[in-house]
């Protein structure tokens, strides 16, 4: 069961604004299944529940997913108290209305592919680490890396304390600039901790200039540019949520050393 807080609920549906919903609640306006729900913390199932307001059902809005190409300097977050420009205000901006959040994060700097959605339990399972959903980046750092340093990202290093999961790195190409040569390298994660990448390609000496994520499990940015969002098609959708998506490449990481057959008593005695 998709358990969602009443507020929340009456928010999406567009009913109201969290904290006017609040407010409808402590006054005993919205009932679940014909029972007054006056308290804060009360849920209900908004696929399941009758849930009223002044005796009028509310019906949740059909859900939706669509994918934005964040362009660099957008906040990923619904509001920001800076008044940034926002993954939702550009959702606005090409008319989509209602109550949505990003799924995951891009930092304010870095662009690339993030998913939008008004579906509660499918942004729930697309983010949790259990599912390892693959991401993909492509990072133009300072310098050039070499074997040893793609090896240290492959195989996982310590950022804050703790030891990164197995990757796969590998590096495109080289990149000429006023200050020097750059190497763009190819980062598939499946963890999304916060500012990750940046922080892994500090650790190995080759901070990044630009990061853009190319992929989110086998959804490609392909001919998207900055600013540009479309809907998830059903089979994008399902390729998220079955986790069929990436397991086809397993990540690369330290390969256990070969087992020595053990050899027979006989073959022992011959040998001594």
């Amino acid at each position: 069961m998709n358990m969602v807080r009443l507020q929340k609920i009456l928010s999406h549906a567009g009913l109201a604004s969290r904290r006017l919903a609040e407010e409808l609640i402590v006054q005993g306006r919205v009932s679940v299944n014909g029972q007054v729900a006056s308290q804060l913390g009360t849920k209900a199932d908004p696929d399941r529940d009758e849930i009223k307001v002044d005796g009028r059902r509310i019906k949740a809005p059909p859900r939706q997913y669509f994918l934005l190409f964040k362009p660099r300097s957008v906040v990923s977050t619904r509001a920001d108290p800076q008044r940034r420009t926002t993954v939702i205000d550009l959702l606005e901006k090409h008319g989509v209305g209602g109550y949505f959040y990003p799924v995951g994060r891009l930092d304010y700097e870095s662009e690339g592919l993030i998913i939008l959605t008004n579906d509660g339990a499918f942004a729930e399972k697309v983010s949790h680490p259990r599912y390892e959903l693959e991401r993909v980046y492509e990072a133009r750092v300072r310098g050039v890396p070499d074997d040893h340093d793609l090896s240290r990202l492959a195989h996982g290093l310590v950022i804050e304390g703790r030891r990164t999961q197995p990757a796969k790195s590998r590096l495109l190409k080289i990149v000429p600039s006023a200050s020097g040569p750059q190497g763009l390298i190819e980062l598939i994660l499946r963890e999304g901790r916060n500012r990750q990448v940046r922080l892994m390609c500090d650790a190995i000496g080759h901070p990044v200039v630009r990061l853009t994520r190319t992929r989110i499990g086998s959804i490609a940015a392909k001919a998207m540019r900055p600013g540009d969002i479309r809907e998830l098609t059903l089979g994008e959708i399902r390729s998220l949520t079955e986790g069929d998506q990436g397991k086809r490449s397993a990540p690369a990481g330290p390969r256990p050393a070969p087992r020595t057959p053990a050899k027979s008593p006989r073959a022992r005695r011959e040998r001594s």
